[in-house]
């Protein structure tokens, strides 16, 4: 008899909630969907505890649980159903669980792969009009882009540029080459030290010219005493301002805060908190609950939306303050 009235406790307590949220074809247990059959067990198995345990209104926690339901993943359902305990329970609906029962963090980027742009203002890393003389026809200049202290010694800039030659090892670099009175029509090719000369041209130039083209040139990123090869058809001078480099991403931890919502919760009574919304450019990560006085519970702890929600109950007669936070973080200088 008495498991039959917690059966009918039960299907009253879900039903209204159900229907409400779409997931059953009607009232009788037998018309659950399957998300319906599912939410049926949690608010079964776990309702009747939440009274004893919490001394909280079952049909309000299972209200309050509402949204939860009805936008968890199915197999975190089953979970929850399936959960010995009423923190595994939680646990599996807020998403917290794996397989194995971890976190697991998302990767984000290539460390290996993915490089930062850092632009600069344009300054001359080599002139060969000043140093080095003319690249022969069909010959092959060997440059330094980075490590450098002073490019006067092959006609730049008496500086390090802006400080691009004291950043360590660069990726690549967004050079601008201008060609020199070349003697033929041809082109020149910009490439990594010692690497494989591309087919592709870095500039284009008619006999005469004075032509420029901005490129974009991948270095050499090792310890060896040149970064960068440019090869020349004709005879030719070559100029070269670099507008910014590129170099591996450095990992930066991100920037949170934490925003609070405190309330006054009535003695012997329950109370649902709900933090404030996180700062403009940060994204909520996380949220948490804590009551003033021993005898406050927390019943349920759970995000909803862009905001974290919190029921209370309150064992005591005297009221008490209970604090709603909400983790926020950002990415650094977003």
């Amino acid at each position: 008899m008495k498991k039959s009235l917690l059966t009918l406790a039960a299907l009253a307590m879900a039903a209204p909630l159900l229907l409400a949220s779409g997931l059953v074809r009607s009232a009788d247990a037998s018309g659950y969907s399957p998300r319906g059959q599912l939410v049926y067990q949690i608010v079964r198995k776990w309702g009747p505890h939440v009274q004893e345990a919490y001394r909280a209104d079952m049909n309000a926690w299972a209200r309050q649980m509402g949204p939860i339901f009805a936008k968890s993943p199915m197999n975190a359902l089953q979970r929850a159903a399936d959960a010995r305990d009423f923190d595994a329970m939680n646990d599996a609906l807020l998403g917290k669980a794996t397989a194995q029962g971890q976190i697991v963090p998302s990767a984000i980027g290539n460390l290996g792969a993915d490089l930062t742009f850092v632009p600069i203002a344009p300054c001359r890393i080599l002139d060969t009009r000043i140093a080095g003389g003319a690249i022969p026809a069909n010959g092959t200049r060997d440059f330094d882009v980075s490590s450098v202290t002073d490019y006067s010694f092959q006609g730049g800039s008496a500086s390090n540029c802006n400080g691009v030659g004291a950043v360590g090892a660069i990726g690549a670099a967004m050079i601008n080459f201008t060609v020199v009175t070349p003697g033929t029509a041809g082109y020149i090719t910009a490439y990594p030290y010692q690497g494989a000369r591309p087919l592709a041209s870095s500039v284009n130039y008619a006999g005469g010219d004075i032509v420029n083209n901005l490129a974009m040139v991948a270095l050499d990123a090792s310890a060896a005493s040149s970064d960068m090869s440019v090869y020349s058809f004709a005879q030719t001078h070559l100029v070269g301002d670099i507008v910014g480099y590129f170099i591996a991403p450095t990992p930066t931890a991100l920037q949170c805060t934490t925003v609070q919502t405190i309330s006054t919760m009535n003695g012997s009574a329950s109370f649902t908190g709900t933090s404030p919304s996180c700062p403009a450019g940060y994204t909520k990560t996380g949220g948490y609950c804590q009551a003033a006085g021993n005898a406050g519970r927390v019943v349920a702890s759970y995000p909803n939306g862009l905001l974290h929600q919190c029921v209370f109950t309150n064992e005591s007669p005297t009221a008490m303050q209970v604090t709603v936070y909400a983790e926020c973080c950002r990415l650094p200088g977003r």
